[in-house]
C-alpha cells in the first residue's frame, strides 16, 4: 500500500528512506565526530530531526550573531527546550556593541566583513573538533549551491578536513515543509509573513523576486555570507 508521502508527494517517501540510510551510514562508528549546524530555518530543523533519530544529543550549532529577529531566538529556545537540544550558541569575539563602536554599522557598509566576524570565523572555529558536518543546504536554494553534493570534503583555515553532508541536496522546498508537516515540526513564525530565507534581522528582507527563496538576503547584492564557500588554508592566525 502506498503511503501518505507517496500519495501527497511522488517519490518523497523514498527520499526520506534514502536520507535515513545516509545519515545511518555516516554516522556510524563516527557518532562523537558529528555535528549539526542550523539556523533554524525548515531545512535545517528537518536535517536536525533526521540525526536526532540516530543520534539524539548531536551537538547542533547556532551562530547566535547578535543580530538575529527576536522571533528567532524565541523559536531557538522552545525548539532547544521541547527537542532536548544538545544547543552550542557560536558566539563572535565581539558584541555587536563593541563591533559597532569600533568599525561602525558593518552590515551596511561592508556585510563582507560583518559576515566574516559574526559568522564565516566563528562557525570554523567552532566546526575544528569535528569531521562530520551535516548541513541544511539544498541545490534549490540557489544558483550558487546548483552543483552541491550530499558528502564532499571541506577544508578548515587550519588545515582540518571535514565530511560536509547535505542529506536534503536534492529536496523542494514542498518536499521539506511536507516532511516538517508530517513529523509535527512547528516551523519559525517569520515565515508565516512571507519570508522564505531568514537570517540576520538587518540584512532580511522580504523575497525580492518569487522564483529566488534567497533574493531577500543582503539586498539582493549577494546571496552567500561565506559559511559554505571553501576557504583558504593555512591562514588561520
Amino acid at each position: 500500500m502506498a503511503t501518505t508521502a507517496e500519495v501527497v508527494i511522488p517519490g518523497l517517501a523514498e527520499k526520506i528512506a534514502e536520507a535515513q540510510r545516509f545519515v545511518r551510514a555516516e554516522l556510524a562508528g563516527h557518532e562523537a565526530e558529528a555535528a549539526v549546524t542550523s539556523s533554524f530555518q525548515a531545512e535545517d530543523m528537518v536535517v536536525v530531526d533526521l540525526v536526532r533519530q540516530v543520534l539524539p544529543h548531536v551537538p547542533v550549532l547556532f551562530l547566535d550573531t547578535g543580530y538575529h529577529f527576536k522571533q528567532t531566538y524565541e523559536y531557538r529556545d522552545q525548539m532547544a527546550q521541547a527537542w532536548g537540544l544538545n544547543l552550542i550558541n557560536v558566539l563572535p569575539e565581539k558584541t555587536v556593541a563593541e563591533q559597532e563602536a569600533e568599525f561602525g554599522i558593518l552590515n551596511q557598509i561592508a556585510p563582507d566583513k560583518c559576515c566574516g566576524l559574526r559568522k564565516v570565523g566563528p562557525l570554523f572555529a567552532s566546526l575544528q573538533p569535528y569531521g562530520l558536518w551535516f548541513t541544511g543546504l539544498r541545490r534549490e536554494q540557489a544558483k550558487t549551491r546548483a552543483n552541491l553534493q550530499v558528502a564532499e570534503f571541506f577544508t578548515l583555515p587550519t588545515g582540518k578536513q571535514l565530511r560536509k553532508l547535505s542529506p536534503l541536496a536534492d529536496w523542494t522546498t514542498r518536499e521539506v515543509w511536507y516532511y516538517a508537516q508530517q513529523r509535527e515540526i512547528p516551523l519559525l513564525p517569520l515565515y508565516d509573513l512571507g519570508y522564505s530565507s531568514i537570517g540576520c534581522e538587518p540584512c532580511t528582507s522580504l523575497p525580492l523576486s518569487s522564483d529566488d527563496p534567497r533574493s531577500g538576503r543582503w539586498g539582493g547584492h549577494k546571496v552567500e555570507c561565506g559559511i559554505h564557500i571553501q576557504p583558504a588554508t593555512g591562514t588561520e592566525k
